[in-house]
């Protein structure tokens, strides 16, 4: 007989296997994009749709279905987002065109936007104990960092082994062992059916999203289209004006903009954007900076950032667990300043000492793992339980444009510094200003006076843009430190809970 308390740790367990599945699936095509952009004869704009149909689809999605699940009921959601999940891995693996493949990661996008505020919200909504429940928030906050940075030392372990469609098929296994769980461990199903879900509220967020998110993506392209990006801007304005006009007017609103009022929510939904943000971008540029200039292989690099996750571990676990007592202000505000300490000495140490570096990673990881946990509990503690998937899709979309918004800026300022710093020996082709990868294809074996000019130059924009992200996170401490700074211990509710 499964006791109420082992049921609720159980839970975690099943919700917790879901949310993997969601943050792998965003990291786990790093290493696997080269081979199957080979094997299916992609282009590199549809390699890129390749990589890009999940979270752009996601983003969209996300408000909308959290707000659903407040509706139908957020077992209801997480079984459905499984099953779409399950049935989009089994497309992705099999796909034979690059189309097929970009559809198949959109219906992926359509399970994850369904399971990953359900999560949440059943978290919310189990575990009633306040100081059980951070401690449940902060295994789930602490897995978005393991499962992005797992992603790319699974998928260079597949690739080992096995063909690319492996990184998709290790997903189903999963799936259902985690719909079978559900249905024995999960709490009965909490619908509402007196709450309206408005679809056009719904479709004008994922217009306005999903423009935003082109309009960024296309602007960080070398060779963006003054078009596309006046397109995305003009469907972001007009929905997402269209939108915050309409909720204003309905009873029930797909997002209650009063919940931003709250300091300690507010605090919480910029932390976890920021902490993506720092963790996308650090993982972007130093696996590409140890491949490209060191020469290591893709597990390699992915086991390197993979520091950033194991600082992070035990950070969470201690922040979930003693948050009654200190309070979201240390945690939240002193973690970020933790992980700008941490980047500091990345960006001091990366080219001389690969012990430092390793360090600075755990520590920029610590700092992060603790602001992460505690966000969340601070998003979901700070709403009443009827509004938990509201509040987990908010949460969900920052997650989603910290990390779009680094790989964007991040990656497009790294290649701009790349290109202006590079000084070219002579004889050597212009083109080799492009990128590293296209200098040292260039480069081959023999010019090593054009291998070590590109290899500075590149060092010099890994330097720039490190400053950068250790930048944000300062601001982001002092943001959520001014936020906080009437939030004491014992405060990590709001009243507005209880009503």
């Amino acid at each position: 007989m499964v006791t109420d308390t082992r049921r609720r740790w159980l839970l975690l367990t099943v919700v917790s296997a879901g949310l993997l599945l969601i943050t792998l699936d965003n990291s786990i095509l790093y290493t696997a994009l080269p081979t199957l952009v080979e094997d299916l004869g992609a282009s590199s704009s549809e390699g890129l749709w390749i990589i890009n149909a999940y979270p752009v689809v996601m983003a969209g999605l996300l408000l909308g279905s959290g707000t659903l699940g407040d509706r139908v009921g957020h077992r209801r959601m997480f079984l459905i987002g499984l099953v779409f999940f399950g049935i989009a891995s089994l497309a992705a693996a099999f796909s034979t065109t690059p189309e097929a493949l970009i559809a198949a990661r959109a219906l992926l996008a359509v399970g994850a936007a369904a399971m990953m505020p359900a999560t949440l919200a059943l978290i919310r909504v189990t575990f009633e104990d306040e100081r059980e429940r951070n401690v449940a928030i902060a295994v789930w906050g602490s897995l978005a960092i393991v499962g992005s940075a797992l992603g790319p030392i699974i998928g260079g372990l597949l690739l080992h082994w096995f063909w690319w469609g492996s990184v998709f098929l290790v997903n189903v296994p999963v799936v259902i062992v985690a719909f079978i769980a559900t249905m024995v461990v999960a709490p009965p199903n909490d619908a509402d059916p007196s709450k309206r879900w408005d679809f056009l509220s719904s479709l004008l967020a994922l217009v306005a999203l999903v423009g935003l998110v082109i309009a960024i993506k296309e602007t960080a392209k070398t060779d963006s289209s003054s078009l596309v990006i006046s397109i995305a801007l003009l469907a972001t304005v007009v929905g997402g004006w269209t939108f915050g006009r309409r909720q204003r007017r309905l009873r029930y609103p797909l997002l209650d903009f009063a919940i931003f009022r709250n300091r300690a929510f507010l605090a919480g939904v910029l932390a976890a954007g920021f902490s993506m943000f720092a963790i996308a971008g650090i993982q972007l540029i130093t696996t590409q900076r140890f491949q490209l200039v060191e020469g290591f292989s893709p597990l390699h690099a992915g086991l390197l950032v993979a520091a950033v996750a194991l600082g992070a571990l035990p950070t969470a676990m201690v922040a979930g667990a003693t948050l009654h007592k200190v309070g979201l202000l240390p945690i939240i505000a002193g973690g970020l300043a933790l992980s700008t300490v941490g980047s500091m000495l990345v960006l001091t140490t990366f080219d001389t000492s690969m012990g430092l570096l390793v360090t600075g990673l755990l520590v920029t990881g610590a700092g992060l793992g603790a602001a992460m946990a505690v966000a969340s509990s601070a998003i979901m503690g700070n709403v009443p339980a009827r509004r938990a998937g509201m509040a987990s899709s908010v949460e969900e979309v920052s997650y989603e444009f910290g990390s779009l918004i680094a790989v964007a800026l991040l990656g497009s300022l790294l290649t701009a510094i790349y290109t202006a710093t590079i000084s070219l020996p002579a004889g050597a082709p212009d083109s080799a200003r492009d990128s590293l990868d296209a200098a040292l294809g260039l480069a081959g074996d023999g010019n090593s006076s054009l291998i070590a000019a590109a290899s500075e130059a590149f060092d010099s924009a890994y330097f720039v843009v490190m400053i950068v992200v250790t930048a944000v996170m300062a601001v982001g401490a002092t943001v959520t430190g001014f936020l906080l700074r009437r939030h004491g211990p014992g405060s990590t509710l709001s009243a507005t809970t209880h009503h």
